[in-house]
């Protein structure tokens, strides 16, 4: 089974800076995409940053030009570089990894990481 390990979370002030990071463990199905969600209060969970094994990155209307996301193939591994934060960027942080394929998707997901921004 794929572990997700999520850390980098905490208390920010609006305006600062975060890095999130996720590494994977176990994974055997390839090739896949990882990615970061998140769950405000009160609200349904949403796209941050995904990127593909070839390092093609999809980012969330809501924050496309506060973050950007990176991956390491090698270590399998991404990350999270949130910039310019906001109190509504409050949320869990879910780090993901799917595998696509014609039948079925394997989708996995990390514990998750709470990040406040609040002053």
């Amino acid at each position: 089974q794929v572990q997700l390990v999520e850390s980098g979370g905490g208390l920010v002030q609006p305006g600062g800076s975060l890095r999130l990071s996720c590494a994977a463990f176990k994974v055997i199905r390839t090739p896949y995409i990882m990615g970061w969600y998140r769950q405000p209060p009160g609200n349904q969970r949403e796209l941050v940053a995904t990127v593909t094994s070839g390092g093609v990155t999809n980012y969330g209307d809501s924050v496309k030009d506060r973050v950007t996301a990176s991956r390491d193939t090698v270590r399998n591994t991404v990350d999270l570089q949130m910039n310019s934060l906001k109190p509504e960027d409050t949320a869990v942080y879910y780090c993901n990894l799917v595998h696509r394929t014609a039948s079925r998707d394997y989708e996995y997901w990390g514990q998750g990481t709470q990040v406040t921004v609040s002053s």
